[in-house]
C-alpha cells in the first residue's frame, strides 16, 4: 500500500498554527513512507470561502516548504460526484429523502433542549412514505445510520474509541438545494482521492464516527484515522490571538524562520528521545504516529523564540542579509544601496549571534545604514562626555593610519588603552556609541572594519561635532 495523505483546510480563515502542525505532520508521515502528499481546498461553504485565504493557505504552506505532490484539488468542483454517491446510497436503501420543514427542524430543537437532551433529528421520515410529502417542499437526503450497537474507530493516537449508535442520528448528506453537507463530502473526496491516512486535530473525532457510517453504508474501505490533540495557549485555554500570533504569516512577519517554526511545531505533540534540533531530513526520516502524544499542547513561545536564534545563527548569511535589507527598506532615514549591502553582509556574522528573531537581526543592522548625523539613544549620549569626546578626537587620527582589518583595528585599540592606561571597554564603549547612536553592537572592530575607514572616521567627527553643541 502507497501511503497518501492530505491536508485539507477551510479557506475561510487565516492558515493558523494549529492547521500548520496538521499539514507537517501529514507531509512528515508521506515522506517517511515513500508516500504521497496532498492538499484538498475545502470550499464547499461559498459564503465563507474566500479567494485571499486560499492565497494566505498556499503562501504559508511554500514558506514552511510543505509543498504538495499534486496541484490542490477543490472541493467544490466535485458537487457532482457528491451528489451521485448520494443518489446511489438513496438507491442502496442507505439513505431516505427527508421532507422536514424548516420549522418542524426548530420545533424540534426546542422540545430537545427544554427536555434536556441532545438536539437530534427524530428520524419522522426515515421509514415514511415520500407519497406523504407536503406539496413544494424540496427534500434533503438523509444517510439512514444504524440504530443499534456501536461505531468504533481504531484510532492510531487515541487508541479505540466508540461510540453507540443511539448517540448519533441521521445526518444531511445532500441538501434540499441539491449541495453536499460536508461530512458527505469529506468521506467522497477521500475514496477517491485514496487517501490512506486521515491525519487531524482531534476536534474531528466525533466527525469520524459519521463519516464511518458513511463507509459502511457504501462499502468503501475505510482510511487509517489518527487524531492529534490540539494545541492550547500556555493557560491552557484554547489558542488564540490573545495568546499571540497564531497565523503562520504573522510568525513570518515577526522574524522566524519557516525551518525553526516547523521545528518547534514538530516537537508540540511528538517526540523522538531527547532530540530537539531537528533537520527536514531527520525528521523525516523519524517522524512516525507511534511518537504522538494524547495530550493537548501548550504554546511557548519563549521555547520558540530560542530556538529561532539556534536556526539563525545556523543559517547562510547571504540568505539573512537579503532578509534584512527586506525588512529595512522603505525606512526613509536610511540609505540602502551597495554599500550598506556589502557592509551588512560582511557584520552578518556577528550581527546574526545576538539576534533572536529576523526582526531582532534587521533592528540591529540598522545603524548601518543611517545617514549623517546619527540620532543617539538615551544610552549613548550619557556615555559621550566631554571625556569620551576628547578621546574620540585623540583615537581618530590613529585609526586613519590604520589598514582597518580586524586585525589591525584590534591592534591599533589595543596599543592606545595600553599607552593611555585605560581598559579597553572604557575605549570601545563610547566609540560604539559614535559609530552606532547606541550602546550594542557586534564587536568594535568588526564593527569599524565593515563601516569602513571614510565612514567610520566620519562618524565619529559627527558626533564629537555635534555632541559637542548640546
Amino acid at each position: 500500500m502507497t501511503v497518501r495523505t492530505r491536508f485539507a483546510p477551510s479557506p475561510t480563515g487565516l492558515l493558523h498554527i494549529g492547521g500548520a502542525r496538521t499539514a507537517l505532520f501529514n507531509y512528515l508521515f508521506a515522506r517517511h513512507h515513500g508516500g504521497t502528499f496532498l492538499l484538498r481546498i475545502e470550499d464547499t461553504d461559498r459564503e465563507r470561502s474566500t479567494r485571499e485565504a486560499v492565497d494566505v493557505i498556499l503562501q504559508g504552506l511554500a514558506w514552511l516548504g510543505l509543498d504538495p505532490d499534486e496541484p490542490p484539488l477543490f472541493q467544490s468542483t466535485r458537487a457532482p460526484r457528491h451528489a451521485e454517491i448520494a443518489q446511489t446510497l438513496l438507491a442502496a436503501g442507505h439513505a431516505y429523502r427527508c421532507y422536514a420543514t424548516a420549522e418542524e427542524l426548530r420545533e424540534m430543537r426546542e422540545r430537545a433542549t427544554a427536555e434536556g437532551r441532545p438536539p437530534r433529528y427524530d428520524g419522522r421520515w426515515r421509514d415514511r412514505d415520500p407519497a406523504e410529502a407536503p406539496p413544494g417542499i424540496a427534500p434533503a437526503i438523509r444517510l439512514r445510520a444504524p440504530r443499534e450497537g456501536e461505531t468504533v474507530v481504531h484510532d492510531l493516537v487515541q487508541g479505540t474509541v466508540r461510540v453507540a449508535n443511539t448517540e448519533l442520528d441521521d445526518m444531511i448528506i445532500l441538501r434540499s438545494d441539491g449541495t453536499p453537507t460536508y461530512l458527505h463530502a469529506v468521506v467522497v473526496d477521500d475514496h477517491d482521492m485514496g487517501i490512506t491516512h486521515v491525519i487531524r486535530g482531534d476536534d474531528h473525532l466525533t466527525n469520524t464516527f459519521r463519516q464511518v457510517q458513511i463507509y459502511d453504508a457504501l462499502g468503501w474501505r475505510k482510511p487509517e484515522f489518527a487524531h492529534i490533540p490540539l494545541i492550547h495557549g500556555a493557560d491552557g485555554a484554547k489558542l488564540s490571538k490573545r495568546h499571540g500570533a497564531v497565523s503562520v504569516l504573522e510568525f513570518e512577519k515577526q522574524g522566524f524562520l519557516p525551518e525553526a517554526l516547523c521545528n518547534y511545531l514538530l516537537r508540540l505533540g511528538w517526540g523522538h528521545g531527547d532530540a530537539e534540533i531537528l533537520s527536514r531530513e531527520e525528521a523525516i526520516r523519524l517522524f512516525d504516529l507511534d511518537g504522538v502524544g494524547r495530550a493537548a499542547s501548550r504554546m511557548d513561545y519563549a521555547k520558540l523564540t530560542h530556538l529561532n536564534g539556534v536556526w539563525l545563527r545556523a543559517a547562510d548569511d547571504a540568505r539573512l542579509a537579503e532578509d534584512t535589507l527586506h525588512r529595512l527598506a522603505g525606512r526613509p532615514d536610511l540609505t540602502l544601496d551597495a554599500t550598506t549591502r556589502a557592509r551588512i553582509e560582511t557584520l552578518m556574522p556577528a550581527l546574526k549571534e545576538r539576534a533572536k528573531t529576523l526582526a531582532d537581526l534587521a533592528d540591529s543592522a540598522a545603524f548601518l545604514a543611517r545617514r549623517l548625523p546619527l540620532p543617539f539613544d538615551a544610552k549613548a549620549r550619557a556615555l559621550l562626555t566631554e571625556d569620551a569626546l576628547a578621546l574620540l578626537r585623540e583615537l581618530a587620527p590613529k585609526l586613519a593610519d590604520t589598514d582597518f582589518s580586524v586585525a589591525a583595528i584590534d591592534a591599533t585599540l589595543r596599543a592606545y588603552a595600553e599607552t593611555t592606561g585605560r581598559k579597553l571597554g572604557a575605549i570601545a564603549q563610547p566609540l560604539r556609541a559614535a559609530l552606532t547612536g547606541a550602546t550594542t553592537s557586534p564587536p568594535i572592530d568588526a564593527t569599524l572594519s565593515a563601516l569602513g575607514k571614510t565612514e567610520s572616521l566620519a562618524r565619529i567627527a559627527a558626533a564629537t561635532e555635534t555632541m559637542a553643541l548640546i
